[in-house]
């Protein structure tokens, strides 16, 4: 188990608990435990062995290598214990985020629709990247603004987002494309897709990193350099709601 050393910055609401998932290969949990801390919330460890989700009102699924990507990104993944949980408290409303290997299990254990290929250019991309936020009414997002600019961490190797037309045109028409790649489309996504939805709005998918963009002098030296900590504030307000 990890210690962490992290400063309380807002209050939080009671009974936050939001869980990360640490698979076999997962490099961004720890980020992704202080970001939870920091937006307010109090994280709670979970083990890809884990049969349950030890009560925590929301989940994620951090970015890395999940069983080293073997067959496909996701994959393998998709088939832990821990999963059959998520897949089932999901399906219940439970708020899940998956980023960037997160959204490619998400994508597998079919909670999100469509895959992430290999980057068009075939080559890991790592950039500060604009995004530009579509759909600030999903569980995720609501401290954002429609149409906002912001800036976060990007790193993969297979982002490539894609899905057949039909399947582009529902999360098209039905408002579930959440974020959108702004100024260049890193890695070849169909429609410059870097964020989706279920029809629900409480999972959510995006393969750039929140998680690295939620503290000042420590995000990128563009925009605020905290862009992402308003994903993970946005569902702390959204579990006061409920």
């Amino acid at each position: 188990m990890h210690r962490l050393d992290v400063p309380e910055r807002q209050p939080r609401p009671e009974g936050a608990r939001i869980g990360v998932v640490t698979f076999p290969g997962s490099l961004d949990d720890r980020d992704a435990q202080r970001a939870v801390r920091l937006a307010g919330a109090e994280p709670v460890l979970l083990w890809h062995g884990d049969e349950d989700l030890k009560g925590v009102d929301a989940v994620v699924l951090p970015g890395g290598f999940s069983y080293g990507d073997y067959l496909r990104a996701g994959a393998i993944a998709r088939f832990a214990p821990v999963m059959s949980a998520v897949v089932e408290g999901a399906q219940r409303g439970l708020p899940v985020l998956g980023i960037c290997n997160g959204f490619q299990i998400l994508c597998e254990a079919h909670l999100l629709p469509g895959a992430l290929i290999r980057n068009d250019h075939q080559r890991f991309v790592c950039r500060d990247q604009q995004l530009r936020v579509e759909n600030n009414d999903t569980a995720w997002t609501t401290g954002y603004t429609a149409g906002q600019r912001i800036t976060i961490p990007l790193k993969n190797g297979e982002g490539g987002f894609v899905a057949d037309e039909r399947t582009l045109d529902e999360l098209e028409g039905e408002g579930r494309v959440v974020f959108r790649y702004e100024g260049i489309n890193p890695n070849g996504s169909l429609r410059d897709i870097a964020g989706i939805t279920n029809a629900a709005g409480n999972v959510v998918g995006l393969m750039p990193h929140p998680e690295h963009a939620v503290e000042p002098g420590f995000g990128p030296d563009s925009g605020t350099g905290t862009d992402g900590l308003a994903i993970f504030a946005s569902v702390l307000g959204v579990l006061v709601a409920v």
